[in-house]
């Protein structure tokens, strides 16, 4: 059994390095990140766009420090129209340089680091592509889901529910969409924005800076992959381990059974009866009475002529066991053949035949012998047919 334990050990090693590799390599995958900056490094490569109410007659601006690794811009929101706008837009590009659609549908959050030199409630606006309104280029006409969050002189880290964002009321009046019609598509985004709010500062310069621009997301399927492939892998090795240690179980057994039938062969002790009478008498009596249930150290000790103590001074020189010892060991060497050679005899009849009286002593000396149960070493020898010497 010592070689399955090894065997076992190793396997369980092993699997739980393929599961550590496993799971890194799911939940690698499971949990996505997509860094927006630096501009350079993006997965979406994108162009800002400064943009302003100056259509509408507005005097709003936008100063641009940098795109490249941040985004710094100021936003001046001038009052001289209404509905005043200032933004920075980051178009999405293909790699040819072209505007496109992106796909944000394995994204759920955006995160970033923002200050704002002056306190400001900035507004963030996915544009999507709406199948019944939207015209390419025309960006007014893209469904533009929006959400609000507020900055100021210390930097903070704000999160970004891209489940969660609001068509704007105005947009659904415009497109005589009801107002209930607030559901989007992050499938096929042209572009996002951050803004100026109705709750920016008037007539004032403020500094926005944002880093750290990155989108998260989950695919569960790389959840459920590991999963699954954990429980296949643990199952597979769980079954393979059952059968090796039945086979290394049997294999112990069989082993231990060839080695001690001779005890029950007077004839193939390893003493030399002519040379003592008592060993002879104590041994040759044992291994012809063994299976009375009568049997005691007392009566063995009238039978033979030989002194209780004498008796068992002659069974620990000589096999290394005490009375007792000695005849539990031969009684269950001999029902343990019984076992294996007479499958059609019950456990408790062959019990009765060794010379047990009670066959739940029986049950927890075989344990104690053999470390399995008469009824399951039954069992395995009969899943494994065989001589117990091979």
């Amino acid at each position: 059994m010592l070689e399955f334990y090894k065997k076992a050990l190793m396997t369980v090693l092993g699997l739980l390095v393929a599961s550590a590799l496993l799971a890194y390599l799911c939940l690698e995958r499971a949990f996505l990140q997509a860094a927006l900056l630096p501009a350079a490094a993006s997965e979406y490569p994108w162009q800002e766009l400064p943009e302003t109410d100056a259509n509408r007659g507005g005097l709003s601006t936008v100063t641009l420090h940098d795109a490249r690794y941040s985004l710094d811009v100021e936003l001046f929101l001038s009052s001289a129209v209404e509905h005043p706008q200032a933004a920075l837009s980051l178009v999405f590009q293909g790699r040819d340089g072209k505007p496109t659609l992106i796909d944000l549908t394995a994204f759920d959050g955006l995160s970033f680091n923002v200050k704002c030199t002056t306190d400001n409630v900035l507004s963030f606006t996915a544009f999507t592509v709406d199948e019944q309104i939207t015209e390419p280029g025309e960006f007014l006409t893209y469904r533009a889901p929006a959400t609000y969050i507020s900055c100021n002189s210390q930097w903070h880290e704000a999160h970004i529910d891209l489940t969660r964002l609001e068509t704007p009321m105005w947009w659904l009046d415009a497109f005589e969409f009801a107002f209930s019609m607030k559901d989007y598509d992050l499938s096929r985004v042209a572009k996002v924005m951050f803004g100026s709010s109705s709750q920016s500062p008037m007539n004032t310069t403020s500094r926005v800076q944002i880093n750290e621009l990155t989108l998260h997301g989950r695919d569960w399927r790389y959840l459920y992959l590991l999963a699954a492939m954990l429980f296949l892998l643990w199952s597979a090795a769980g079954v393979w381990l059952f059968r090796q240690h039945t086979r290394a179980l049997i294999s112990d057994l069989r082993q231990k059974l060839h080695k001690d039938r001779p005890l029950v062969a007077y004839q193939q002790l390893s003493v030399e009866p002519k040379r003592d009478k008592d060993k002879e008498s104590i041994l040759r009596f044992m291994a012809t009475e063994y299976s009375s249930a009568e049997l005691s150290l007392d009566s063995m000790s009238a039978a033979i002529g030989v002194s209780r103590t004498r008796i068992n001074d002659i069974l620990k020189a000589e096999l290394g066991f005490t009375f007792t010892g000695y005849l539990n060991k031969l009684r269950l060497t001999e029902a343990a053949r019984l076992l294996t050679e007479t499958p059609e005899v019950s456990v408790a009849e062959i019990a009765y035949s060794v010379g047990y009286k009670n066959v739940s002593y029986f049950n927890k000396l075989f344990k104690e012998e053999y470390n399995c149960t008469p009824r399951n070493f039954k069992a395995l020898y009969e899943q494994t047919p065989g001589d117990p010497e091979h």
